[in-house]
């Protein structure tokens, strides 16, 4: 049975005191920027702006394309404690070489694209995974914290937060925030301790387009992290706290986005001519050559200004302001080092 996208996700919380001008957006008393969000992240200053450190990338390069150009997909992987069970799995598949010679075998319109060894279902033929791959517990699908902040292994809290200017509410969470760039869900619950129920706060990270996911046959299985997917259509939230995400396509998307589309069930491909082969996964820190990239910190004033301008658009081209965006109309913004 060939493996599908089912349940793995997972994880955050964070809210500490911010910079009082910060702040002030946040709450709404700032004034409204009348700038296109594209504007108001060019005029972003550096210090709003946070490097992604090349050993928490992935690198991806394809087959070329019909015209032999080079096709790279460069992924930010999922940063600690979120989702590090399949993230370490990642690291070992990509020090062991495991990607290299396989192929993206499905490709589902206004859905995914899902790749790692099309012979996986094949106990001949399929490829040796590293030994030491963890088992990673579904409860790895969320994170929970009983003082609604969750921290780094350093002890650094981890900050998220939006404008009061947007309509945070969701169907799927009773809020959304980000956090370190990348995008999560919200939900308070009770959990039954020795003495009596508390209060806690759960949070998972949210499937936007160019998110990163692990396959999974049935559960309890989890999946490895040997086979991956990502969003390259509306964004199917149902597949939330049910599928482990573990990153973000942050450039090269649409070598994924612009494929054929299998025809096959679920859009696998038929036949072995029609997969995109992958010439080799590597971690960024071993890639000679890769750019540096930073994203528009998600704690500073220019994105709560962005994220407001992208829920309420008032430059010249708009009639009237929407009044809210969800969550995965509001991409953070990444660029390349100049």
């Amino acid at each position: 049975m060939r493996k599908h996208l089912l349940p793995l996700a997972l994880l955050l919380t964070a809210t500490p005191a911010l910079p009082q001008a910060s702040a002030n957006i946040a709450a709404g008393r700032a004034q409204p920027s009348p700038l296109a969000p594209a504007e108001i992240v060019n005029a972003a200053p550096k210090t709003d702006w946070a490097a992604i450190a090349a050993s928490d990338l992935l690198v991806m390069d394809l087959a070329p394309d019909s015209k032999g150009k080079p096709r790279r997909v460069v992924i930010q992987l999922m940063p600690a404690p979120f989702s590090q069970g399949w993230v370490s799995n990642i690291r070992k598949l990509a020090a062991a070489r495991f990607w290299d010679g396989t192929s993206i075998n499905r490709v589902q319109d206004n859905y995914v694209v899902q790749w790692g060894d099309a012979n996986a279902e094949d106990k001949a033929k399929a490829k040796r995974l590293p030994g030491d791959l963890a088992a990673v517990p579904e409860s790895e699908y969320i994170t929970t914290s009983p003082f609604g902040v969750v921290r780094k292994s350093d002890g650094t809290p981890l900050r998220g937060y939006l404008p009061e200017s947007i309509k945070a509410a969701d169907p799927y969470a009773e809020r959304f925030e980000f956090v370190e760039g990348m995008p999560f869900g919200y939900m308070k619950t009770q959990e039954l301790g020795i003495v009596t129920k508390t209060w806690v706060e759960v949070s998972w990270p949210v499937h936007c387009y160019g998110m990163v996911g692990v396959g999974r046959d049935m559960p309890p299985n989890t999946g490895t992290g040997a086979e991956l997917y990502t969003v390259i259509g509306h964004a199917p939230r149902h597949l939330d706290r049910n599928i482990a995400l573990v990153g973000r396509v942050i450039e090269g998307i649409e070598h994924m986005s612009s494929l054929p589309r299998g025809t096959g069930a679920l859009g696998f491909y038929e036949t072995p001519e029609e997969r995109t082969g992958i010439v080799s996964v590597r971690i960024g820190s071993e890639v000679s050559g890769l750019p540096a990239y930073e994203y528009l910190a998600t704690e500073s004033e220019s994105f709560a200004r962005y994220a407001d301008a992208r829920a309420n658009r008032r430059d010249a081209f708009f009639i009237r302001p929407a009044g809210g965006a969800d969550i995965c109309n509001i991409p953070v913004p990444v660029r390349r080092v100049k």
